[in-house]
Order: structure tokens, then sequence, then C-alpha cells
């Protein structure tokens, strides 16, 4: 009997997360694509769900469970608050369409290009083997605490102030009031 390569017979494993793949991959393309803010930000959610799929077929159920209640259940309801207080049009407009496709589709597929490079060079050496609880709470959360709780906590203030400042900004009865 010859050796198979690994990659011609998948595991049950390797499949879901190829299909979660594809479902986080089409679900961000109609979040870049559709003319509705609103169903924009439900693709979202679909997107972030399938990530957290991908975490849990990679037995990282913290990481997992962090990106549904973080991502999906602060980050999606801040967008669409942020929708509703600004009062941007929930339905189609035909004014969100710069008319740019051909040259964003350039600049995105080049900075596909330039990021996929990036990340396969950097890591090309590293390798993480897959163990049950290799993605456990305790070693995400002291990694989180020592090394990224500051950059975390400036993200969270930029995000905050944009908000804020989309609300000024886009806000009429705010400025009549001075």
């Amino acid at each position: 009997m010859t050796d198979v390569p690994s990659y011609l017979s998948p595991t049950g494993q390797e499949i879901v997360f190829l299909l979660l793949g594809v479902v986080a991959v089409g679900a961000a393309l109609l979040v870049v694509t559709t003319r509705q803010l609103v169903h924009a930000a439900l693709w979202l959610v679909v997107c972030l769900g399938a990530l957290a799929g991908c975490y849990l077929v990679l037995t990282a159920e913290f990481v997992a469970w962090v990106q549904v209640l973080i991502y999906v259940g602060a980050v999606v309801v801040l967008l669409l608050f942020g929708i509703m207080l600004t009062r941007a049009p929930i339905g189609r407009a035909a004014d969100l369409d710069s008319r740019n496709r051909p040259v964003a589709a350039v600049v995105a597929t080049a900075t596909a290009i330039v990021l996929v490079t990036v990340v396969i060079d950097g890591f090309r050496t590293a390798y993480a083997p897959l163990e049950p609880g290799g993605g456990s709470a305790r070693e995400i959360g002291s990694s989180v605490f020592r090394t990224w709780v500051l950059p975390f906590e400036v993200l969270s203030v930029l995000l905050l102030a944009a908000l804020v400042g989309a609300i000024v900004l886009s806000r009429t009865d705010i400025r009549g009031r001075r």
C-alpha cells in the first residue's frame, strides 16, 4: 500500500474548517459589496460567527467565545447603534456608490496579495501543533494581559472616539443648540 499525502485525504475536522472558511470569506465579500448598511452588518455577524466556528474546530474554545461575545455581541451592536444614531440611510442608497469599483478592486487585490505574502513570509518557520487545551483561557489571558493590554485599550478608546465623532458630525440638532 502506498502512502497517500495527507492533503489528498482530509479529515472531517479539515473539511469543516474549510467549509467555515468558505462561509467566512463569502460573508466578508457580501459585507463590502452590499448596498444596504444593515444587511452589511448582518453579513458581518455571519462572517464573525464562521470565524468563531473555525476557532472551535482548532480547539480554541475560549477564543471562540470571546469572538462571539466581543465582536458579534458588542462590535456589531455598536455598529448598528452607530447607523441608527447617525440617521444613515437604512435601505438602498445610490449615494453610497462612488463609482470607483475597478480601482477599488485593483487596490483590494494588491492589498490582499501584500498581506498574504507578508503573513506567509513571517510565519514560514512558525509551527504550533494543535493540542487539546492549547488555546486555554489561562494561556490566552496571560498573553492578553501581559503583552496586548495597551493596544487593546487604545483600540477601544479609538473606536469610542470614532463613534462619538460620527454622531456629532451627522446630527444637525446637536449643532443647533449652540
